[in-house]
């Protein structure tokens, strides 16, 4: 499989607006690990091999172990992630697979146990935007190095 193209330089006024957006995320005081935790979720569940590395590899510099990487996408029977962490995790696939449950409330309640309201708010930002980079790379097949 070959990339389509470089988004990157085909509209370097689009991605930056991109860019703009993870600086507000770096900046709103998520957890690194929780952040490259969600990010992960949502790029498997849309089958987006190069983030997947990306946020793999960022997810190991943040102090996730191989362990909990590797459970992550069962992570529902798996007994090693925080209560916050099951929130993010279900909001992020909620939000991911928007069109399937329209988030339920279930997953609504558990997130506004664990999260502020800014932090809910910096959260979806967090999962729309690694929603939009999933659908850039995959469209333009952006692959792994």
């Amino acid at each position: 499989m070959q990339a389509r193209l470089d988004f990157f330089k085909a509209n370097p006024k689009a991605m930056n607006a991109l860019i703009g957006l993870e600086q507000q995320i770096a900046s709103a005081g998520l957890e690194k690990n929780l952040v490259e935790l969600v990010r992960l979720r949502a790029s498997q569940l849309n089958g987006c091999a190069y983030c997947i590395d990306v946020h793999t590899t960022d997810a190991r510099k943040a102090g996730e172990s191989d362990r909990r990487l590797s459970l992550l996408p069962v992570w529902r029977e798996a007994g090693v992630y925080s209560d916050r962490e099951r929130a993010a995790l279900a909001w992020a696939e909620a939000l991911t697979l928007v069109a399937d449950s329209h988030v339920p409330d279930e997953v609504w309640v558990q997130a506004r146990q664990q999260f502020e309201e800014a932090e809910l708010v910096n959260l979806t930002l967090l999962v729309t935007t690694i929603n939009a980079w999933n659908r850039f790379a995959i469209a333009f097949r952006k692959l792994p190095a």
